[in-house]
């Protein structure tokens, strides 16, 4: 536990605890009568009830789509699978703000729906559930799915030979041994949603405001850091409360399962249920994912004299209004380049402490399980700001270094290595673990030949999540990157701030690369992690 909780006091908690200091103390002296004063304001009030219903109300559409895509990957072998489960984990890299924009341009004034049917769903409601749904989609199928590929389903067929029904055998026993999978896909919607910024400001416009946008709108438009302090404070006590009820849910629900290879489970659709499951899966997979990335796609080559390559040359060329200081085609190389090693760095600090928890060490550990979920709820736009008054004296002076980059992406990859890997470490049955020590086997041995092979598959998926967050992760990076390298999702913001079509189309260039970027390096992955787990059992 030395090396995360080290890592995590230094880039996470004395960032943001400078940043509530620099809000709530005046003179030396603590102004904690503001925390009234502002949670008492109608306008505060309102924020944070939309930002709680639309974040359960995100988080149960999501499941309820989502968990039928989870099976049919676990369960269901079909052509061109591999591909198809990187297209659904394409959204989930993409930069929020993208996000908000594809939507716009599907639900919007002048989009899609509108052109078809006259049909609007901006400045509603709807358009931000949807598009989170979008964006949360791979969340639960590859943490849910990785898990359930896994499990022996000859023990619930074993409850169907003992008279169970397809219904009750399914319920006692498949779903007790996904509960930990699922509530930690759910936890991590849940904190994705409420800390929702770009799609929010882009698709609620002035009508809807979460947390994120506030802390945003009062840090860098009003400048007033005692208001964003309180709302941070307030951003901290509901995400302990969450992480608290968690634990608590997990850890009634815990239990040892029997695990196989994926490939051992995965079979073609049979029977007229499981081919309506597939098909239904499919369809809501090309309506809710691909749809919205063509659209993407679509307006990358739509110029104002018709379709061609005119926006991805302009990337090649000088930014004429020195806004970029290098070619916006550089931004691809810096973006990969901080995502591998953000990576790294999230797999080493996530891994050690996944291990560290499966040793149900009492209420220290678990408490150091709920701080490691803090950066998913906590504001980003807290966290890059801190980075920038806290980071700038020795030895700490990181201000000008690259490093600084990776770090901050590698704090919201980590939570995914943990979440991804512990459901799979905490169910290895303990009694390999001491039949290896009987055997001889040294610590080092014992989790190198039980727990390795069986974790490995969890690993990669683990490592594609901290890829992924860290390719697409915004809101921190944006105070942070060095103009003269900055990220692929800081440029694409850049250029939808900026008027004219040259910039919008630029921005959508961009966009459509880092899609196929990113959907090139998940099939890698996919073959990588099949090829790998292929004789591991």
């Amino acid at each position: 536990m030395v090396v995360p909780v080290a890592f995590f006091a230094l880039f996470f908690a004395w960032p943001v605890v400078s940043i509530v200091e620099r809000g709530l103390r005046v003179d030396g002296v603590w102004q904690f009568g503001r925390f009234g004063e502002t949670l008492s304001r109608p306008e505060i009030l309102d924020v944070l009830w939309f930002t709680l219903w639309q974040a359960l109300a995100s988080t149960g559409l999501t499941l309820l789509i989502a968990l039928p895509g989870a099976y049919v990957f676990a369960r269901f072998d079909f052509p061109g699978k591999g591909l198809l489960r990187a297209v659904v984990t394409v959204p989930f890299v993409m930069p929020t703000v993208m996000v908000g924009t594809a939507f716009l341009a599907l639900v919007g004034r002048g989009g899609l729906l509108d052109e078809l049917w006259g049909v609007r769903l901006d400045t509603t409601v709807w358009a931000i559930l949807i598009a989170h749904v979008f964006f949360n989609y791979a969340v639960v199928v590859r943490t849910v799915g990785g898990l359930w590929a896994q499990l022996d389903p000859r023990q619930e067929e074993a409850a169907r030979v003992l008279g169970a029904s397809r219904w009750k055998a399914w319920r006692t026993v498949t779903l007790p041994a996904l509960a930990p999978s699922v509530a930690a896909a759910a936890l991590m919607v849940f904190l994705f949603t409420a800390s929702s910024f770009a799609v929010v400001q882009i698709l609620g416009g002035s009508t809807y405001s979460t947390l994120e946008t506030e802390i945003y709108r009062q840090t860098v438009v009003r400048f007033d850091l005692t208001t964003a302090a309180v709302l941070t404070m307030v951003q901290f006590v509901a995400v302990g409360v969450v992480l608290a009820v968690h634990a608590r849910i997990v850890r009634r629900r815990e239990t040892a399962l029997r695990m196989v290879a994926p490939e051992e489970t995965a079979r073609r659709p049979r029977g007229v249920g499981q081919w309506a499951l597939f098909a239904a899966v499919l369809l809501s997979v090309a309506l809710l994912i691909v749809l919205p990335l063509g659209v993407l796609v679509e307006r990358s080559f739509a110029t104002s004299h018709g379709y061609g390559l005119d926006y991805y040359r302009a990337l090649r060329t000088p930014d004429p209004s020195g806004t970029f200081l290098v070619p916006l085609l550089d931004t691809i190389g810096n973006s990969l380049r901080y995502a591998v090693v953000a990576t790294l760095i999230a797999l080493v600090i996530g891994g050690l402490a996944a291990a560290a928890l499966t040793r149900r060490a009492g209420r220290l550990v678990r408490g150091f399980d709920a701080l490691l979920m803090l950066p998913l709820g906590v504001s980003a736009v807290t966290v890059g700001f801190g980075f920038l008054i806290t980071l700038d004296e020795p030895p700490f002076d990181l201000r000008a270094s690259w490093i600084l980059v990776p770090l901050a992406q590698a704090l919201v990859g980590v939570p995914f290595v943990v979440r991804t890997m512990l459901p799979v470490l905490r169910a290895v049955d303990e009694r390999l673990r001491e039949a290896a020590a009987v055997l001889g086997a040294s610590p080092w041995r014992a989790w190198r030949e039980v727990d390795l092979p069986l974790v490995r598959r969890a690993l990669l998926i683990a490592a594609g999540f901290a890829f992924a967050v860290s390719l697409g992760e915004f809101g921190a990076t944006v105070f942070i990157a060095r103009p003269d390298s900055p990220t692929l999702p800081v440029a694409v913001a850049r250029l939808l701030g900026r008027p004219g079509e040259l910039n919008y189309g630029q921005a959508m260039a961009l966009s459509t690369i880092l899609m196929v970027v990113c959907a090139v390096s998940l099939l890698l992955l996919e073959r990588l992690r099949t090829e790998r787990t292929s004789g591991e059992f």
